[in-house]
């Protein structure tokens, strides 16, 4: 599952210092999506996380909550076996059954690991087209796909599926050149959770026992 972990931290480095938009209809929805959720303060999600490649023959999947607060660096990520903690400054990776926590600095950089990034990921350094409308169940689901500006990334393609009424994300799929595909599939989304500030930090005395690594 460490290899899991590894793999949602991609959802955050995909954002390069190049800006372009190529479709007029993609852009008009994407700004919607982007309005919409910075108007929330902490949003909560639940979602189904996908590591899948065909040639390899590897497809690892979890589960896990996502909490982020959507107009600053702070999230955390809570899965079965590992935590992932950030207060905008500093990130924790909370491995449950090694009883272990590695600290390191938070990079702001544009290509920063950084998994608050998944509901905003098109907003710097995409070519974007929308592909037309699917519907599943009730629901309608407008497609966009994005391509890396810089070629010379892993990332081959990024296809969003886009809630139309409720103009939300509700899947990711990320493709790289290597033949990985990263499925985030959101389960369920809720705005404006009330969580207090320590949910984007990891108090050590809390875990008697933790071995803390400090990797700053």
């Amino acid at each position: 599952m460490k290899r899991l972990i590894i793999a949602l931290l991609v959802l955050g480095t995909i954002g390069f210092k190049a800006n372009a938009q190529t479709d007029v209809k993609a852009k008009e929805i994407l700004a919607a999506v982007s309005k919409k959720y910075r108007s929330y303060d902490i949003v909560k999600t639940d979602f189904t996380f996908t590591l899948n490649n065909e040639k390899a023959k590897v497809k690892e999947t979890q589960q896990g909550t996502l909490y982020v607060k959507a107009n600053a660096n702070k999230y955390k990520v809570a899965m079965t076996n590992q935590d992932l903690i950030s207060d905008g400054k500093v990130q924790w990776t909370y491995l449950k059954n090694d009883q272990e926590v590695q600290i390191s600095n938070v990079d702001n950089s544009g290509d920063a690991i950084n998994p608050a990034k998944i509901f905003t990921i098109y907003e710097k350094g995409f070519k974007y087209a929308y592909t037309g409308e699917s519907k599943i169940g009730a629901k309608v689901y407008q497609m966009i796909d994005l391509s890396p500006t810089n070629t010379k990334k892993s990332v081959l393609k990024v296809r969003l599926s886009i809630d139309k009424i409720s103009k939300q994300i509700a899947n990711v799929i990320i493709y790289e050149k290597n033949g990985n595909t990263y499925t985030y599939n959101v389960k369920t989304f809720t705005p404006n959770v009330k969580v207090p500030e320590t949910t984007f930090a990891f108090d050590a005395k809390k875990y008697p026992g933790v071995e803390v690594i400090d990797l700053r």
